[in-house]
Order: structure tokens, then C-alpha cells, then sequence
């Protein structure tokens, strides 16, 4: 389900970074955040989202809130903690170009909800992407393993919960997504 913005115009297919929201752009806790104000960016989000940007991709930000289906925090709490990460990332000088959220419970069986690569497919939806120079970055296995059903690459940061992607995994990860930003390619100009 999209959250933001209201309405899309659909462009040309374009290198889109989808991006993980909790853990990977703002603060991830023990608790679920099911309130705007304990919404909290990480320090360098905002600089690895304009230098994403800057780089050529799309961004669009895929995130599983199944706090609404436990009954933690409403649909409108939801749309507002999301309202709100457009905010501060704007008030920082970034911008996402979409933010797209699955309300629905892990036992809910919902095509959607991550490591299904439905939110991917609704934004796809609304505005093409170029798949073959697109990525999906997270903080958790799950998120690597969208990637692996949309047949993108898929990039892992050490923030959040990344310990629940294995050792393995960890290995191959960026410290944090202004790393991951400084590594990807540059695709502009480029076919």
C-alpha cells in the first residue's frame, strides 16, 4: 500500500534503490514505533539519500509494519510515521521519491509483506524501474531476500537488526547506508 506520495506520475523506467525504513534509514527498537514522534533518522540517512540520488537512482522505500495487524498502532498512525519520515528527510535536504507499507501480520499470508516482493511489485506499478541496475538495501534477511525474489541485487547494512541475517551475510555488509551509497555504481548517462 502506498503511503506516500498521494498520487504517482509514471516516468520512464529508472534505477531505483528500494530501500528498507526501520533499521535501515531511522532508529529500529525492541518495540514497534507506532507513533510519529518516536520516529528517529539515523545521522547519515539523510547524506546517503541525496548521494543515492545524486548517483541516478530512484528512491523508494519498502517497509513491513505489521504493528497495525497486532493491533499496536492504526492504519492512520501508520501513514503518519511515514508522512513524517518524507518530513525530516526533506527537512534535511533529501527526498524519497515513494513509500510503500505492508499493514499485514507475518501468519496474515500476504504477497506483500516482506520477503515477498509485492511492495516491489506495487511500485512497479506506479513507475517503472530499471531492474538490472536496481538494488534493495535493508537491515534484515527478509530484505535480502525480496531482492533474491525480485532478482535484484540486494545489499545488507549493519544497522539495525542485522545480526538475524547471519554471519555470512554480515560479511558482505555496508556499516550503515551512506557506505553502501558511496559504493554503489553511478548510473547516470549510462544505459
Amino acid at each position: 500500500m502506498r503511503a506516500w506520495p498521494p498520487s504517482v506520475k509514471r516516468g520512464a523506467p529508472a534505477p531505483t534503490a528500494f530501500l528498507d525504513r526501520d533499521g535501515t534509514l531511522n532508529r529500529d527498537s525492541s518495540a514497534y514505533i507506532t507513533s510519529p514522534e518516536q520516529l528517529k533518522l539515523y545521522a547519515s540517512a539523510a547524506t546517503a539519500l541525496k548521494l543515492i540520488a545524486l548517483k541516478g537512482y530512484r528512491v523508494v522505500v519498502l517497509t513491513n509494519q505489521s504493528a497495525v495487524a497486532r493491533g499496536y498502532m492504526t492504519m492512520a498512525a501508520a501513514r503518519a510515521i511515514n508522512l513524517k519520515l518524507v518530513k525530516d528527510l526533506r527537512h534535511a535536504g533529501a527526498s524519497v521519491d515513494a513509500v510503500y507499507f505492508c499493514p499485514h501480520g507475518p501468519g496474515d499470508g500476504c504477497l506483500c509483506r516482506k520477503p515477498g516482493t509485492g511492495l516491489i511489485k506495487e511500485a512497479l506499478k506506479d513507475t517503472p524501474a530499471d531492474m538490472a541496475r536496481s538494488f534493495m538495501a535493508g537491515d534484515k534477511n527478509s530484505d535480502l531476500a525480496m531482492a533474491r525474489g525480485a532478482g535484484i541485487k540486494g545489499y545488507l547494512v549493519l544497522t539495525g537488526q542485522w545480526r538475524s541475517a547471519g554471519p555470512r551475510a554480515a560479511a558482505k555488509g555496508y556499516r550503515d547506508l551512506l557506505a553502501l551509497a558511496r559504493a554503489i555504481p553511478d548510473t547516470r548517462g549510462k544505459k
